[in-house]
């Protein structure tokens, strides 16, 4: 299972359809429909609908990107969980990115590699990202098309440095692709994650387990509390069944006290009826056949006599 959990999308692009249609071709099974947010959230806040008809073979997803530059500015972020199946969150400054690694929910933090970055990549700030499961997200799209070379440069020399600063965990590889040109097929992605310096095994899980623990982690703290405890089952309609069969044995026993009465009656007699035949066969003692035996020869002399 290939995932590409970064694909622009909006209702009214007419190669929304091809778009999809390529995706599928190329043997992706997952893909998240982002919608990019810059600034202040709005008051209200849905996603877009998802597109008529998109291929069978294809799960879609919906994701908000957030263009992060005062983390003070966005404190609705654990609000917007049950809108979109993912949120990610686009640092331009070292000061958000720390927020992001340390304290911001959400799911995937989603750096603009092809530009030249005005901070560096430390260790201990992304890995505090990966323990509480968020994901660190490389987009290739703007480096393969036609972006210039300052962008593939960019692009080529950023991702050695995330790669090198997290050890090659806790990555994942989108497209970030506005048409199908800047489609690329999966072993080609993991061709390209090796120039980036992530082995061929971290390339192909950065595509697919990877990418499948986001998708997973996402819908834990939707359905469940604190993305800890997950209910299953309520138990709201086996109380009910409980409460109405607890109502009509109360019913039955008010309305028939006299067969309740007769029934405890007939309970007694038959357990005194038991006892009296455990007594009557209870086996004879030693002393009473003795007995027994002496009174049945008096008897027989007495009769000898007469």
């Amino acid at each position: 299972m290939f995932y590409d959990l970064n694909v622009p999308y909006s209702p009214d692009d007419p190669e929304v359809s091809a778009t999809l249609d390529f995706l599928a071709e190329l043997g992706y099974t997952t893909v998240a429909l982002s919608q990019t947010i810059s600034g202040k959230l709005p008051p209200s806040l849905t996603p877009p609908p998802l597109p008529p008809n998109p291929p069978k073979s294809l799960q879609l997803l919906t994701r908000l990107n957030l263009t992060l530059s005062d983390p003070a500015q966005n404190q609705r972020l654990a609000s917007l969980t049950g809108s979109y199946d993912l949120v990610a969150l686009r640092p331009t400054n070292e000061k958000a990115l720390l927020n992001a690694c340390t304290s911001l929910e959400c799911d995937v933090i989603s750096l603009d590699l092809s530009v030249r970055l005005p901070f560096y990549f430390k260790f201990k700030m992304l890995s505090a990202a990966i323990s509480r499961g968020i994901r660190l997200e490389i987009c290739y799209g703007p480096g393969v098309t036609g972006s210039g070379l300052d962008a593939r440069r960019n692009l080529i020399g950023n991702a050695t440095a995330l790669i090198r600063a997290t050890r090659g965990r806790g990555i994942i590889v989108s497209s970030e692709a506005r048409k199908a040109l800047g489609l690329r097929g999966p072993w080609d992605v993991i061709n390209l994650s090796c120039v980036w310096g992530l082995s061929q095994e971290r390339g192909k899980e950065a595509i697919c387990e990877e990418a499948r623990k986001v998708t997973a982690l996402a819908k834990l703290k939707r359905t469940s509390w604190r993305g800890i405890i997950d209910v299953l089952h309520g138990g709201e309609k086996k109380h009910a069944e409980s409460g109405q069969k607890q109502k009509n044995a109360t019913q039955s026993t008010k309305a028939a006290p006299s067969e309740t009465g007769a029934e405890n009656l007939k309970r007694k007699a038959s357990l005194s009826s038991e006892v009296v035949t455990e007594e009557t066969e209870k086996p004879l003692s030693k002393r009473e056949m003795k007995r027994r035996a002496k009174k049945a020869r008096l008897e027989a002399g007495g009769d000898d006599a007469s």
